[in-house]
């Protein structure tokens, strides 16, 4: 019987990882940012594909947000506007509950947006309670794409 080194363990458990890195990001380094600078970017939105089930426009900074349309059926979804840190979507600064399709929804913010900088919409599920909670509602997905509606804007000065 072989005998195997903590060493030539870890070397395959680290080997393990990457092998399953790569089978998990599909090959597509793109994902991950070149350098630590890319975080900092806000002034332009990232490049995700984005769903057709909400549209928003660039619009100035201030403490609402006016979204163009919302096309999903009813019982209707939450709308929320997210702050954009880097490839990531941060902080919720408001939402608004939509009931089937709309258009022209305002969202109220509880701080404002800031000028030359991304923010998201996206769509959450209600889980019947009539509050908005990012922890309790679940993200609302495209069902001909399986990814979370989302879209993107930049505000103006």
């Amino acid at each position: 019987m072989m005998r195997f080194s903590a060493g030539s363990f870890v070397a395959g458990v680290m080997l393990g990882a990457v092998l399953v890195g790569a089978w998990f990001f599909g090959g597509d380094v793109s994902l991950l940012p070149l350098s630590s600078s890319s975080l900092l970017a806000t002034s332009t939105a990232p490049s995700l594909e984005e769903s057709g089930a909400v549209s928003v426009a660039d619009q100035p900074a201030g403490m609402s947000v006016i979204v163009e349309s919302v096309t999903v059926p009813p019982p209707g979804v939450w709308v929320a506007v997210r702050e954009v840190n880097g490839i990531d979507l941060g902080n919720v600064l408001g939402a608004a509950r939509v009931v089937g399709p709309h258009g022209n929804v305002t969202v109220s913010l509880l701080r404002p947006t800031e000028p030359k900088r991304s923010y998201a919409v996206e769509l959450y599920r209600d889980d019947n309670n009539d509050a908005f909670d990012p922890s309790a509602n679940s993200v609302y997905v495209d069902f001909d794409t399986g990814a979370r509606v989302v879209s993107y804007f930049a505000t103006t000065e």
